[in-house]
């Protein structure tokens, strides 16, 4: 790796996201391959393709991801539920869950802990809590983070995605409030190498990005020129 980053095998940390409205079982199916070729966490899917996903990748290692209440957030708790608890009778056992902004703004903290804190309940599964950091400001994130950890997610999540990517500063934040409890997801927006060092150096433990294989292929171009 370059003389600046320690030698970091990244593959461990990407969650493979296939995450475009446009995506066909046969893209589904690469992502599928392509996570399990190169040893990558988890492959992130929409909830409409996860029954693929987990027959594809049964016994396989990567886990089988998908986003609840995606993008906004602004679904009522009743079908967030429903979603998150149909696409772990498909098989997912990740869930990445938007919260839902205007409550949180709105002082509404009651509200948000309970949505999520049902979802961990009612699912058993791993909950990765989207917080949308790009929309918020550093004391909001902070209280984001402090209610999602005691509703028992497992992950803090930075983006979606459509509202601007995962910043160095917004993973360091997060680091600090969650310190060792829980996982930092820094997703949106991750297209180099570099990026992603520099995200994990600061606290990221996964990594969400359509671009693993690419972020890959730049890895090993970097070894060859050392």
């Amino acid at each position: 790796m370059a003389a600046d980053y320690p030698d970091i095998d990244i593959a461990p940390y990407i969650d493979h996201s296939l995450l475009i409205p446009t995506a066909t079982t046969e893209q589904v199916e690469q992502w599928c391959e392509q996570a399990d070729r190169f040893h990558f966490a988890a492959v992130c899917v929409y909830p409409a393709h996860v029954r693929f996903a987990a027959e594809y990748l049964y016994g396989k290692k990567p886990k089988v991801c998908t986003v609840i209440g995606f993008p906004t957030g602004a679904t009522t708790s009743a079908v967030k539920l429903y979603e998150a608890q149909e696409a772990v009778e498909n098989g997912a056992t990740e869930l990445d869950v938007v919260i839902n902004l205007g409550w949180l703004k709105a002082g509404k903290t009651d509200e948000v802990h309970r949505e999520i804190a049902e979802i961990c309940e009612e699912t058993g599964q791993t909950v990765k809590v989207i917080l949308e950091t790009n929309l918020l400001t550093d004391a909001e994130k902070r209280l984001a983070a402090e209610i999602c950890m005691d509703a028992g997610a497992a992950f803090l999540k930075t983006s979606t995605g459509w509202n601007g990517g995962a910043t160095v500063a917004d993973v360091r934040l997060l680091k600090e409030v969650a310190k060792e409890a829980v996982g930092i997801k820094a997703s949106g927006g991750i297209r180099s190498i570099d990026q992603a060092l520099d995200l994990i150096l600061a606290g990221a433990t996964r990594l969400g990005t359509s671009r693993g294989v690419d972020l890959l292929r730049q890895r090993d171009t970097l070894e060859k020129r050392e």
